[in-house]
């Protein structure tokens, strides 16, 4: 599946409060600094269904790049740019996970990501 879609992403699950209660919340321990940089983006908890509607474009419009089966279901690694409400394009990698007898993909987690350099400066 590594630089094909992820499958079934146009019905991916964003859960509300992995978006409210993790990548918008200032005060979880793990969350806050994605808090910071999708709020720095022009993202917000009282529009989280933005960051989600993102999240889900994202994952339509970029190839897996990472797939890793686990007992459980595989997880999947998607890189890419998310269409942000205030005009830029952050680069951003989105892990979605489909259990194991699923097929529809759930979020995991999503953080900056370092963007590719276009071209090799030393050629």
């Amino acid at each position: 599946m590594i630089g094909r879609p992820l499958a079934n992403a146009d019905r991916s699950i964003v859960p509300e409060r992995k978006v409210t209660g993790y990548l918008l919340s200032e005060t979880h321990p793990d969350g806050r600094g994605k808090a910071r940089f999708f709020s720095a983006h022009g993202f917000a908890v009282s529009d989280w269904r933005a960051l989600a509607a993102a999240l889900r474009r994202h994952a339509v419009e970029h190839p897996v790049v990472e797939e890793v089966e686990t007992v459980f279901g595989t997880r999947y690694v998607v890189d890419g740019i998310l269409h942000a409400p205030d005009g830029r394009t952050p680069q951003v990698r989105v892990v979605w996970f489909i259990e194991r007898g699923e097929d529809v993909p759930r979020l995991v987690t999503a953080f900056p990501a370092k963007r590719r350099a276009e071209h090799d400066p030393g050629t």
